[in-house]
C-alpha cells in the first residue's frame, strides 16, 4: 500500500492529497523526520518506525503556524488541494533556507502545482512568515 494511501485511508489523514501518482504534483507531500516527501513514492511499510507530520500537525491543534497565519493573510490558496503539501514543503524549506529570497522560493515552489493562485500570493505570504519566523512572532 502507498504511503499516501494509508496515511488517507487507515489513519485518516485527510490534508494528505494524492494527485498524480508520480511524485510530480506534490500535493501529497509531507514531512518524514522532518524532510519533505512525496508520499505517493513510498510505500507504507517503508515509513515504519518513523517521524511523520502531514499538514494536520503543522500546528498545535485549533492554532495556526506562522506560515500558515501569512497563507490566510495573503489569500495564497483557493481550492486548497495543493496547499497542505506546500505547507509541508515551506516548513522543511524554511527550515534549510531561514532568509530565502523570491528566486529561492519560486524555486521551491516548482515542484508543486496549483491550477489557482498563479504563485504570486503564495510566494508572498511565504516571504512573510520566514521574516516573522527569523523575528520570533
Amino acid at each position: 500500500m502507498l504511503l499516501c494511501d494509508f496515511l488517507r485511508h487507515e489513519l485518516h489523514a485527510f490534508a494528505v492529497h494524492v494527485g498524480c501518482e508520480h511524485g510530480v504534483c506534490g500535493a501529497c507531500t509531507i514531512l518524514i523526520e522532518g524532510r519533505a516527501v512525496r508520499s505517493c513514492t513510498q510505500y507504507a511499510a517503508q515509513a515504519d518506525g518513523a517521524d511523520i507530520v502531514t499538514a494536520e500537525g503543522l500546528a498545535p491543534p485549533g492554532t495556526l503556524n506562522e506560515v500558515q497565519r501569512a497563507f490566510m493573510k495573503h489569500h495564497a490558496l483557493q481550492c486548497g488541494f495543493c496547499t497542505p503539501g506546500i505547507l509541508c514543503s515551506v516548513a522543511h524549506f524554511l527550515r534549510q533556507t531561514p532568509e530565502p529570497d523570491e528566486r529561492r522560493v519560486r524555486e521551491m515552489l516548482s515542484g508543486h502545482i496549483c491550477r489557482c493562485t498563479g504563485y504570486t500570493s503564495i510566494v508572498t505570504a511565504i516571504l512573510e512568515a520566514a521574516a516573522m519566523m527569523r523575528k520570533g512572532s
